[in-house]
Parts: C-alpha cells; sequence; structure tokens
C-alpha cells in the first residue's frame, strides 16, 4: 500500500507543517511583545515590571526563540530541497526571486532573535531576578533594553513583507523575459534587506518607535520591494 506521507512530497508536506505552526509560534510572540508587552511594560511600576520579567517573559521567550529556530531549520531543508530540483531555473523563477527575499528576510530575523534579542533579554530577566531578591540592579540592564528593541522592531518590519514574499512564490508569477539572468534582482534585494539589517545593529529606531510607525514601515519596505523587483525584472 503506497502511503502518500512516506513520498517526496510527503516529506515536504511535514516540513511544511512544521515551518506553519513553528512559524505562528514564533511570530506571534514577536507581535505580542511589540504590540502588546511593550506598551504594558511602559505603563506600570517598577516592582510590577521585575515580576513580569522574572515570571512572565522567560516563558514567553522559550516559545519565541525556539519557534524561530524550527521555523528556520524547516523552512532551509524546504528551500534546499526545491533549489536543488530547479536548479540554474530557480535564479530566473518568480519563485526564486519570491522565495529568496522572504528567506534572506526570514534568515535576519532568526539571526536576530538568537543573537541579538535572547542574549539582551536573558540579562533583563537576571537583573530583574538580582532586584526581587533584594539586590543591585544592574547598569547594562538600561543598555540591553534599546538594543533588544531596535532588533525585535526590525523583525516586525522585515515580517510584514516576508509574509507576502512567501505566498507570493506560489500564487503569483512574474512576467520574466527570455534573456533573465536574476543576478540584478538577487543583488538589488540582497543590498536593500542588508542595509536595513545593519540599522538593527548599529542604528536607530527611527518611526518604528511606536507600533504604528513600524506597521507603516512594514508596509513601504513591503511595496517598495517589490515594486523594484517588477522593475529590475
Amino acid at each position: 500500500m503506497d502511503i502518500a506521507l512516506f513520498t517526496q512530497d510527503g516529506l515536504m508536506m511535514v516540513l511544511r507543517w512544521i515551518h506553519f505552526f513553528a512559524g505562528v509560534a514564533w511570530i506571534g510572540h514577536l507581535y505580542y511583545f511589540n504590540f502588546v508587552q511593550g506598551s504594558f511594560m511602559a505603563e506600570v511600576e517598577a516592582p510590577v515590571k521585575n515580576q513580569a520579567f522574572s515570571k512572565l517573559v522567560p516563558r514567553a521567550l522559550w516559545w519565541f526563540r525556539y519557534g524561530a529556530l524550527f521555523t528556520f531549520l524547516s523552512g532551509a531543508a524546504m528551500l534546499g530541497i526545491v533549489a536543488s530540483e530547479l536548479g540554474p531555473e530557480f535564479m530566473t523563477s518568480s519563485y526564486g526571486i519570491f522565495i529568496y527575499t522572504g528567506a534572506l528576510m526570514g534568515t535576519l530575523m532568526f539571526l536576530n532573535v538568537w543573537l541579538i534579542i535572547w542574549p539582551k533579554q536573558k540579562i533583563l530577566i537576571a537583573n530583574a531576578n538580582t532586584v526581587i531578591a533584594g539586590g543591585a540592579a544592574n547598569p547594562e540592564a538600561a543598555k540591553a533594553g534599546p538594543i533588544a528593541t531596535l532588533a525585535s522592531r526590525t523583525n516586525v518590519l522585515f515580517s510584514i513583507p516576508l509574509l507576502f514574499f512567501m505566498g507570493a512564490s506560489r500564487h503569483l508569477n512574474l512576467s520574466i523575459p527570455e534573456n533573465f539572468t536574476g543576478a540584478g534582482v538577487f543583488s538589488a534585494v540582497t543590498v536593500v534587506i542588508l542595509l536595513l539589517e545593519l540599522n538593527a545593529i548599529k542604528g536607530k529606531l527611527g518611526p518604528m518607535t511606536t507600533v504604528k510607525g513600524v506597521i507603516h514601515c512594514g508596509l513601504a519596505l513591503l511595496v517598495f520591494l517589490y515594486a523594484l523587483i517588477e522593475f529590475i525584472v
């Protein structure tokens, strides 16, 4: 008896299911941190904030960071399988262009979680526990918060076009000329996204300071990247 799940398509379905499940956990917590928790923390007194960092935040961050990890691993596995099947055609297909754009942002978002947000949040959690226990506050905590916030806001910025391009990879076809090589569009998209990531590491929040601002920036980035792709193709 042939079992559909034990085929190449079945493997892709399992990977896609893991990608969806982990992605919902990851992005859901990303939006919770930015759209809900941030405003709450700004309005409560220090003792309440410390209790939240001690009891609530670590639990939410567990789902957040491991959701990011399994979203990345399942996505990388699927991308590798499809890219090997398409070969050079990957660079000249609507799927390749759109999925690369989304995957690049997703990869940087994953790295932001594990290399910036989580390390800085550990400082804040440890500081809260120290203060609750009667110890002195860690002066590094005041520096860690804004760094984590900038990386988190950048992830929200990326998430909006990421979701569009992930969907577009399977449901939107570009009109691609016969002599198209793909090099120009891949290079242009990479430069734009890496410049924004550089701001996440060394820059400022700017208009992303507010929830409304970061959503507007995300929509603007979506429009810009899509227009850039259409123009170059």
